[in-house]
């Protein structure tokens, strides 16, 4: 049995090949590779995916020229290790992108933060370089804001954005306003010198992103150079903005204005592919980075379709993504796949279009999508949802099992402290509410409510919304239960967590230096002055 698994692997591995052509006897240039990646994006933004708008005809022509996958999943629910999770193939608990401060607590990377992205991981741009790529980085990075893990420092080549998010403003005083890059060089500051109205929500950031694509994807194919864009914008994450030609027009407010502009950004970028005549080999993957904030909704926030909750919870409607695969002449038009698919497969799956094999040394979570995408194979596989430190839910086939539920503390939900945790902006309404309007009964909890020995188990494919356990004195629940505990107790004999890099500290009981050693448990750098 084993050595015929080997064969077939094999097989498939050379089909694979051969429609990349690289069984030729004289080796063709390696595709480039473009990562188009949203943030908070929800599942029903498009109207591929059924926004009555209509208003994304751009990437609703890539869906009918491509591959849509109604089944894609983030790897978190928040920014920041899902971003983690895209570049390394690895669940954010693997590569350290949670904290441990608290059960089930989500985590980013703000100014406090002093963790990032560790040395020990290999990230796709690092990988990417061994083939001759050249790499850059258009937008937000969100791996860590000190100088040790800058993307430079991480395999890319150029890049043009911010450390973080275009969070303030600030006052200057007590915190700075949020630096933007040009390589190395700070070239200045969101709300200074790249000004974002919050009154209006004007500003000019996605033209900004999109002349650093158009113009990366030019110069690479004026030197030969195969190339790999990782375009990372910001435009939908509260604050939302867009250019003054795109404000007003939406007939989803301001959310709506910045989506059609990403869907016109979108267009630029395919049209050019397609007019350099390198369409054919390039691979273009869009996605979004955790479900729609409907905390910000719904003048800041998206639409997450039929599914439950968003951004921060481990339901349906944090984790499950818009997402689309583009490739004219190996990706057939007008598919839809339902493959189980995760945005840590793009790490594999990159590295299988250059011909590169993913590192052997350690546990990578990503598939290699190929298969699916040229020859649409299906390949089971499990959907872990973890919130911090915690495993909250897992998905196997259509089957979801929920071992722990909760949306936000009653504190947080009774407080009525407005705006989005993850963005320190304030709007004009109250309450922190990541499920406003779906309160499911014993499901979209305040309180932390444990499942191990009885989870929770909805079918998907019948109840998305997440609103009708399977009653567990029935024989479906009771043979879902037996499979998903063997995935869960495989899966827990190979987690080896990473050291923790989003922990917080108490800074008034604790000086910088002592917390920075007590998270991270390193040596203070040298540029670091407590």
């Amino acid at each position: 049995m084993a050595a015929c698994a080997t064969a077939t692997r094999g097989l498939q591995q050379l089909l694979v090949l051969s429609a990349l052509g690289f069984l030729a006897t004289s080796a063709p240039q390696p595709p480039n590779i473009v990562l188009l990646l949203m943030d908070d994006m929800g599942w029903g933004d498009l109207g591929v995916y059924g926004e009555p708008s209509r208003e994304t005809p751009n990437l609703d022509k890539m869906a009918l020229e491509g591959m849509l996958f109604p089944n894609f999943y983030s790897a978190n629910p928040l920014c920041s290790p899902s971003r983690a999770a895209l570049l390394t193939g690895r669940l954010p608990i693997r590569n350290g992108f949670y904290t441990s401060n608290g059960h089930a607590r989500n985590a980013y990377t703000p100014q406090e933060i002093m963790g990032g992205i560790p040395n020990s991981e290999h990230l796709l741009p690092e990988l990417l370089k061994k083939a001759g790529y050249t790499n850059k980085i258009v937008g937000k990075w969100h791996l860590g804001h000190r100088p040790q893990f800058h993307p430079l420092k991480h395999g890319f080549d150029e890049w043009f954005g911010s450390p973080n998010c275009h969070f303030g403003p600030y006052d200057n005083k007590v915190k700075p306003n949020i630096p933007v890059y040009r390589d190395w060089e700070m070239v200045g500051r969101f709300y200074e010198e790249f000004p974002i109205n919050l009154r209006t929500g004007e500003a000019n950031l996605t033209q900004l992103y999109l002349q650093e694509a158009l113009d990366f994807i030019k110069t690479q194919h004026a030197r030969q150079s195969p190339f790999f864009l990782y375009w990372a914008i910001d435009a939908t994450h509260a604050p939302v903005y867009a250019s003054r030609p795109f404000l007003g027009t939406s007939h989803r407010g301001r959310y709506g204005d910045a989506v059609r502009e990403i869907d016109d950004s979108v267009g630029k970028i395919l049209s050019l592919l397609q007019n350099l005549g390198i369409s054919k080999n390039t691979f273009v993957f869009f996605t979004s980075d955790n479900g729609a904030a409907l905390i910000s909704a719904p003048k800041e926030g998206g639409s997450n379709g039929p599914f439950l909750c968003g951004k921060q919870t481990t339901f349906e409607g944090g984790m499950r993504e818009p997402a689309i695969a583009w490739w004219p002449g190996h990706i057939a038009a007008g598919q839809v796949s339902h493959q189980l698919g995760s945005i840590m497969d793009l790490f594999t799956t990159s590295l299988s279009v250059a011909g590169l094999k993913p590192p052997s040394d350690r546990i990578i979570d990503g598939l290699d999508l190929l298969p699916t995408l040229l020859q649409g194979h299906m390949m089971d596989r499990p959907i872990f949802y973890y919130r911090g430190n915690t495993l909250m839910a897992v998905t196997l086939g259509q089957y979801k099992a929920h071992f722990w539920t909760w949306t936000n503390s009653w504190e947080e939900f009774r407080q009525g402290t407005p705006g989005d945790p993850d963005s320190g902006t304030h709007f004009d309404w109250k309450g922190i509410d990541f499920c406003p309007g779906q309160n499911v009964s014993g499901v979209t909890t305040h309180t932390q409510e444990e499942h191990t020995e009885l989870p929770l188990i909805f079918h998907l494919g019948r109840d998305p919304g997440e609103r009708f356990p399977l009653s567990f004195a029935s024989a479906e629940y009771q043979d879902t239960l037996s499979r998903i505990t063997q995935v869960v107790q495989q899966h827990q004999k190979s987690l080896i967590p990473g050291q923790p890099q989003l922990n917080v500290c108490n800074q008034a009981v604790m000086s910088q230096s002592c917390c920075l050693k007590k998270v991270l448990g390193l040596h203070i750098p040298r540029f670091w002055k407590a």
